[in-house]
């Protein structure tokens, strides 16, 4: 018998003996309640799972109500399951001292869980940089390689242009804008010292993305300057190393010299009551022109004074 007559054979007898309801029900998501230990985190997973106070207030949800809201997994080639969406919950369950979990269970690609993985985490608050700087590369790999791939209805290779509309669709689907997950993306090529420091609140969003186009060997040599002279680069310093590594003349003596400057928020301000001077200025004139005119009135007492002990 031809296999096409035996599949339509075998198709015939499933529908004989089962309702269409039933097949529709086994073709369904089900949440079912899964064993912890079947459960494997998603290799890579870019989220913290911090054991910070909000973590104890969902383990003592959990251990009076349950888990309210399912996670997501997909079943696993050798067994068990991957952890899509759920990891906090998980980690919350174990403390609560629970041994499953509801989930719900989907077949999907690794592509396609990389997706879920990071849409369900991103509108989180809280996230750190790294967090949102690895998961939008991961996203955006994963929609590059679905752009990429051939349908079964045109098997010929995509384009390119459906690439870059991948950068569009996933500042469309995200809390940021286009330019700013670029930055995000761009923290990734910085070494995890200098990452740290990033999570940390030390360095700010603009000098990281430039020392990120910094070899890794001389973001290592940066990173000893910085604990060595307790200091970190400002934006503009972290632009001038930028382009010295750009030219090849980014030694460690260069490196030392920049970060030695003297940023202009580290220099000492004076400051006075408008109100105490505005009697010497006519209304509206503008601050630095005071400043100079302040400054040449000085310069004369400091002669007249030098002139008079002169006497």
């Amino acid at each position: 018998m031809a296999k096409s007559n035996v599949s339509s054979l075998l198709t015939s007898v499933d529908d004989l003996f089962t309702t269409q309801a039933e097949r529709d029900a086994a073709n369904q998501e089900k949440v079912v309640e899964i064993p912890l230990d079947e459960i494997n985190d998603c290799p890579n997973h870019p989220f913290k799972v911090r054991m910070d106070e909000a973590m104890m207030e969902m383990a003592d949800s959990i251990r009076r109500y349950g888990v309210l809201v399912p996670g997501m997994v997909r079943p696993k080639p050798e067994g068990g399951y991957e952890m899509v969406a759920g990891h906090r919950r998980k980690m919350a369950s174990t403390l609560a001292q629970k041994e499953t979990m509801p989930c719900l269970v989907r077949n999907l690609t690794d592509d396609e869980a990389i997706i879920i993985m990071v849409d369900s985490n991103l509108q989180r608050e809280s996230l750190l940089p790294s967090e949102k700087a690895f998961a939008y590369k991961m996203k955006l790999e994963a929609m590059k390689r679905q752009a990429g791939r051939p349908s079964k209805e045109n098997p010929a290779p995509v384009g390119s242009n459906l690439f870059s509309r991948s950068n569009e669709e996933l500042a469309a689907s995200s809390p940021d804008g286009k330019t700013q997950i670029q930055r995000y993306i761009r923290l990734t090529y910085l070494i995890p010292p200098l990452l740290d420091m990033v999570d940390e609140g030390k360095i700010a969003m603009r000098p990281a993305v430039e020392l990120s186009y910094l070899p890794e060997k001389e973001q290592c040599t940066l990173h000893e300057m910085m604990e060595l002279e307790d200091c970190t680069p400002s934006h503009a310093q972290a632009i001038k190393m930028r382009r010295f590594a750009e030219e090849g003349k980014l030694s460690e003596d260069v490196i030392l010299s920049i970060m030695q400057e003297e940023k202009p928020n580290q220099k000492e301000q004076f400051r006075m009551p408008r109100e105490r001077i505005s009697k010497y200025f006519p209304a509206g004139t503008p601050a630095q022109k005071i400043e100079d005119t302040i400054i040449k009135a000085l310069e004369l007492y400091q002669r007249q004074r030098n002139r008079d002990r002169e006497r």
